[in-house]
């Protein structure tokens, strides 16, 4: 999937590009500053997300980033990913004609209105457990400890939940062996995709 460094270079990708050019007008209408993240148009509030449109292969859709507020007296508003998101919320088009400017225009200004008005749900701080594994490698080698001990928190936590997310003993012993090496590099689990 293409990532688009503009917004104009998104619109001309996308097979929905007319309609996303209407949602984008009225975005453009209102105090929000546009902006690209996750190579899709975005637009904020004081840096804070507040609304995101995207084109998809069956429909194209506006994302409310605190949706969750939203009243939605029209209920058009789902949550795409239920059981995940507890914030997001989507409303999907299949087609430019379904797009009432009014009404989009509506929900999207009560939603500058809950980000004015500080309505925001905070991801869940998931606590990480460190794995016995790992703590018996860190007693026992001295220069592993000082190097684990000089990472970020961030990546401590990632080593952490990737070798103690394994079910066996087994496998842990063996996410614990492939790790050693990058730890003592000082390089982060996942850095590569950074």
């Amino acid at each position: 999937m293409l990532q688009a460094k503009t917004v104009e270079e998104y619109l001309e990708n996308s097979k929905w590009r007319d309609a996303l050019q209407q949602l984008r007008e009225i975005m453009l209408s209102t105090e929000l500053t546009e902006c690209v993240k996750w190579g899709a148009p975005c637009y904020t509030l004081n840096k804070k997300n507040v609304v995101g449109l995207a084109g998809f292969k069956d429909f194209f859709a506006i994302w409310f980033h605190q949706g969750v507020f939203l009243s939605d007296p029209h209920e058009v508003l789902i949550n795409a990913q239920e059981g995940t998101t507890k914030g997001l919320r989507q409303w999907r088009f299949n087609s430019a004609d379904e797009i009432d400017k009014d009404r989009i225009k509506q929900y999207v200004l009560e939603a500058v209105e809950n980000q004015r008005r500080g309505l925001e749900i905070k991801p869940e701080r998931k606590q990480v457990t460190m794995p016995d594994e790992l703590n018996e490698a860190l007693k026992s080698n001295e220069k592993l400890k000082a190097a684990f001990n000089a990472l970020t928190p961030g990546k401590r936590k990632e080593y952490a939940a990737y070798i103690g997310g394994a079910k066996q003993e087994k496998t842990r012993r063996s996410r614990l062996e492939k790790c050693q090496p990058m730890i003592l590099d000082g390089v982060g689990l996942n850095d590569r995709y950074r």
